[in-house]
């Protein structure tokens, strides 16, 4: 296996986590590899690609967010999350995802928004860029809150960048910090029962984070 990005990996695992826990088995044996990021052990079962997505003007504001150590907290929960941020380098998953960590910086910092993303990761799998599996699906984190009219639409705009391809996405996970969005895009589907949403509560983010980083140590 070719050397992941240390920042790149840690989200990638913490979607292989959250899949398992929210979504059951079928992802308990999923591995972190490249081209697509995790696949099954097999190589041909199961592949997903992980990528992030950013509105356009949270970009300029980065930066201002990476120094969170004049940060006084208001509560002793606070207090634990603000130091783990600052010792583990990563804020996704913490206070509802309100401070990037520094770690965490370059791969907000390369965020496309939603639909760009979406373009080019289309057109990729289109391409055979990520190989062929039996279900392929892409995984995209989101910094801000979304809403299930804005998943709605990356899930409409999704299926019809992939309409006429030979390759393409079977599921479309929307992530953010309290809902995982599971978007069904195989054919002969109502648009009503094609997506799934998912909450994530605080423990449930407190869990996948410390498992992200356990093994981002092991």
């Amino acid at each position: 296996m070719a050397k992941r990005e240390f920042g790149t990996c840690f989200f990638e695992q913490y979607a292989q986590i959250s899949l398992s826990a929210l979504l059951g088995s079928d992802y308990d044996t999923l591995v972190n590899r490249d081209r697509p990021d995790l696949q099954s052990s097999d190589g041909h079962s199961m592949g997903i690609e992980v990528t992030r997505a950013m509105e356009e003007s949270r970009k300029a504001h980065l930066d201002l967010l990476k120094d969170i150590s004049g940060i006084t907290p208001s509560g002793r929960e606070e207090e634990t999350d603000l130091g783990r941020i600052l010792e583990f380098g990563y804020g996704y998953g913490l206070r509802k995802g309100r401070f990037v960590g520094a770690r965490e910086l370059s791969y907000w910092s390369m965020a496309l928004p939603m639909q760009r993303i979406i373009e080019s990761k289309v057109h990729k799998n289109g391409d055979g860029f990520y190989g062929t599996f039996d279900q392929m699906g892409l995984f995209i984190f989101s910094h801000d809150n979304l809403l299930e009219p804005e998943a709605l639409k990356a899930m409409n705009y999704t299926m019809s960048l992939q309409k006429s391809l030979e390759r393409r996405y079977d599921r479309l996970y929307l992530a953010d910090v309290d809902d995982l969005f599971v978007c069904n895009l195989e054919d002969g589907l109502s648009e009503g029962s094609r997506l799934v949403r998912i909450g994530i509560t605080r423990e449930q983010r407190q869990s996948f984070y410390m498992e992200a980083i356990r093994r981002q140590n092991a």
